[in-house]
């Protein structure tokens, strides 16, 4: 069975987004009665979310662009200096049993393992231009350009599901707040990202047999490369051919589970380490195997600013529609009656907008949660403090990764994508509310 693909994409989701903003928006008009006061009515209000989300999403993009720049500079060092191909070798047999469409050699493994490992940490800069490198090379791969390829859509429900070791961000929002145990949202983040990882996953593998590919029309041509990617491509395949034996990638996994009681302890003092390390470690890294760092940095950076002017326009449509939605109340109507079924299961009215506004938008729920913790009747320690902290630490902003990462190689049909991505999410808000309930609750 094949779905259509103008109701499987983004396009029906857009457009009921935006419908249901302006129904609702109308409605209020037509009955609004004018307080005075300065009051705006709200088809203004509407109309001025409209634009002010429009420009916030150029503001994004264009603050992207820095970000994008270092660690693709970074990315490119730690290429050369063949730091991925030593990884790839290490997580490969893993890899290889997600992937089994991805050659095990192929650059789009590394730039894959590298975007989990800094989800692993909690940076979610650094993450998105690893992945939006691991898309680009996933579409080399892929026959039919313009529709998602399975091996694209499982990365992106793992990377919206992005197990999380140490939430650094919400870490630190959680100190500036004056939270008392600011770390303490390690062990019930972890938790809550295993079981949506794992439920990404199956529903990923399960739905990829519903929602056929299609038929290219220009055939499995390779996408053209530039000289740079394709001799760091040709280094990489020569370099990895031979995997290191499957004990070390459970060895390291071993390891990695061994550091939780230690960000547990120390998670406020690691957090400022995290970023300037990375840079050192990548720039030591290339030193050490003799890479011309600078210069790599900067071919590297380069990309940075494309990828970022790429992926503007996809940022206006979803951003835009987010915006409509919360300034219409469409997003208050659903508060109401949802916190009277979902207080009972741990979920209180206080943190509804948090998971019912975290898949839609970053910025968005960012601010609720600052809100909430610093809303001196609930606080950072309190259970709707920790549970708000996990869901940001844990969950991933759907629709901004499914606009990034497939606006960044132009694919238009998503297929199962989305239902894999937001089947994570709630499976993410379900397992935070358990773990919070159990430890705090």
């Amino acid at each position: 069975m094949s779905l259509d693909p103008r109701w499987g994409g983004m396009n029906g989701i857009f457009f009921a987004i935006v419908m249901i903003a302006f129904t609702v928006a109308g409605y209020r008009q037509i009955t609004w009665i004018d307080p005075g006061a300065g009051a705006k009515a709200p088809m203004d209000l509407l109309a001025a979310a409209m634009v002010d989300s429009a420009a916030a999403s150029v503001t994004l993009a264009l603050g992207l662009v820095g970000v994008m720049a270092l660690f693709l500079g970074l990315m490119k060092v730690a290429e050369a200096g063949g730091l991925l191909v030593i990884i790839a070798r290490v997580m490969r047999p893993l890899m290889q049993r997600l992937f089994p469409d991805v050659p095990p050699d192929h650059p789009a493994m590394g730039a894959m393992i590298l975007n989990m490992s800094a989800n692993v940490l909690g940076l979610g800069n650094a993450a998105t231009p690893f992945g939006i490198r691991a898309m680009q090379e996933l579409d080399k791969l892929n026959p039919v350009k313009g529709s998602a390829s399975n091996s694209m859509v499982l990365f992106l429900a793992i990377n919206t599901s992005s197990v999380t070791l140490l939430p650094t961000g919400v870490i630190a929002l959680r100190a500036a707040a004056g939270s008392q145990d600011p770390a303490g949202i390690v062990p019930t983040t972890l938790f809550a990202t295993i079981v949506s990882t794992t439920v990404a996953i199956f529903m990923a593998k399960l739905c990829q047999r519903y929602w056929r590919m299609g038929h290219s029309s220009t055939g499995a041509a390779p996408t053209e490369k530039s000289g740079s990617e394709a001799s760091l491509e040709d280094i990489s395949v020569s370099d990895a051919d031979h995997a290191y034996p499957a004990w070390v990638s459970f060895i390291l996994l071993a390891a990695v589970f061994t550091l939780i009681p230690l960000t547990v302890a120390y998670g406020r003092q690691i957090a400022p380490w995290i970023i300037p390390g990375l840079m050192v470690g990548f720039l030591g890294f290339g030193v050490a195997r003799k890479v011309p760092v600078y210069e790599v940095f900067v071919e590297g950076a380069k990309d940075g600013f494309k990828v970022a002017l790429r992926i503007i326009p996809y940022l206006v449509a979803i951003l835009v529609a987010v915006g409509m939605f919360r300034a219409s109340g469409a997003m208050d109507m659903l508060i109401a009656p949802l916190s009277v079924v979902t207080a009972p299961l741990g979920l209180p009215a206080e943190a509804l907008p948090m998971a019912l506004l975290r898949p839609l938008s970053g910025s968005g729920a960012y601010g609720v949660l600052a809100s909430i913790i610093n809303d001196p009747a609930i606080g950072p320690d309190s259970y709707t403090g920790y549970l708000v902290s996990t869901f940001q630490g844990s969950t991933e902003t759907t629709f901004y990764v499914l606009a990034v990462y497939f606006g960044a190689v132009n694919v238009r049909r998503i297929r199962h994508a989305l239902a894999a991505g937001l089947s994570a999410d709630v499976a993410g808000i379900a397992g935070a509310v358990a773990i919070t309930m159990y430890l705090y609750g």
